[in-house]
């Protein structure tokens, strides 16, 4: 394992991981993201999956997490100042660490009998990553993002699901009319208006939850071909953060399967 420091934000090995921090079209065509922070590295490196290299500071470079990591990875370990990490880092003050991996490529099919969240032009990176989090710890095993959702690959999101991608099989940029009459499981959607409440429904067998963009919720076309079901409010807010109103209805079907 080498230890490199590099000083200059123009060196190109800088450049490269910028480009991966910042740009969506610049990680499609490297095939390649960032893992920022050590839990999200050591993760990645319990699933047995590559590291291509990481970037740190020195001061970084004496936590313990280092170690663990150390354990698994045997690549170039790039040192960088404390001042140039901050102006890459998305996170702040979390220990420096920075890791550029090769995007996953899915090689299942789209399984239309199974579990599964699709989200519907959510952009907020927090709220996918939220999301994919709550699916997994559900034990849901397939996410779709249609066309206009936050990609599920940019650090930002990566951070938010804290490793939950690993364990969940994803697709992107879907188009909601090309799948959504394939399903041979019931489809739901919350919505507030005309829909039945959640907990009037059997959740035993498998199902299939659309989340609708946060301002405007889910479109027409997902309003014909499934059910709506609401989230009793009695303090009468108008409407739950997306993030929020998924846990409560992936954990109502965990609870109904117990």
């Amino acid at each position: 394992m080498a230890t490199i420091f590099l000083e200059s934000k123009d060196n190109p090995k800088i450049k490269h991981l910028r480009g991966l921090i910042e740009q969506n079209n610049y990680r499609k065509k490297q095939g390649q993201t960032v893992l920022e922070g050590t839990h999200l590295c050591l993760a990645w490196l319990k699933e047995s999956r590559t590291i291509h290299s990481i970037f740190t500071t020195e001061h970084a470079l004496e936590h313990p997490d280092f170690e663990d990591i150390f354990s698994k990875y045997t690549g170039h370990i790039f040192v960088i100042s404390e001042v140039l990490y901050r102006d890459l880092s998305t996170l702040g003050t979390a220990l420096a660490c920075l890791a550029v991996v090769n995007l996953p490529s899915s090689s299942q099919a789209l399984d239309f009998k199974s579990d599964t969240l699709i989200l519907e032009n959510i952009q907020d990176p927090g709220n996918v990553g939220t999301l994919l989090r709550s699916a997994a710890a559900a034990g849901i095993e397939q996410v779709v993002c249609t066309k206009g959702s936050a990609s599920l690959w940019s650090p930002r999101v990566l951070r938010a699901g804290m490793g939950a991608h690993f364990s969940l099989n994803t697709f992107e940029n879907v188009t909601l009319e090309d799948i959504l009459k394939q399903f041979q499981i019931p489809v739901y959607v919350t919505s507030s208006h005309e829909s039945e409440s959640l907990y009037s429904k059997n959740l035993r067998k498998q199902c299939v939850w659309i989340l609708g963009n946060e301002g405007q919720g889910v479109s027409d076309y997902a309003l014909k071909y499934a059910e709506a079901v609401s989230i009793p409010q009695p303090g009468g807010q108008e409407s739950l953060n997306v993030a929020i109103a998924c846990s409560i209805c992936f954990f109502e079907m965990v609870r109904q399967r117990l």
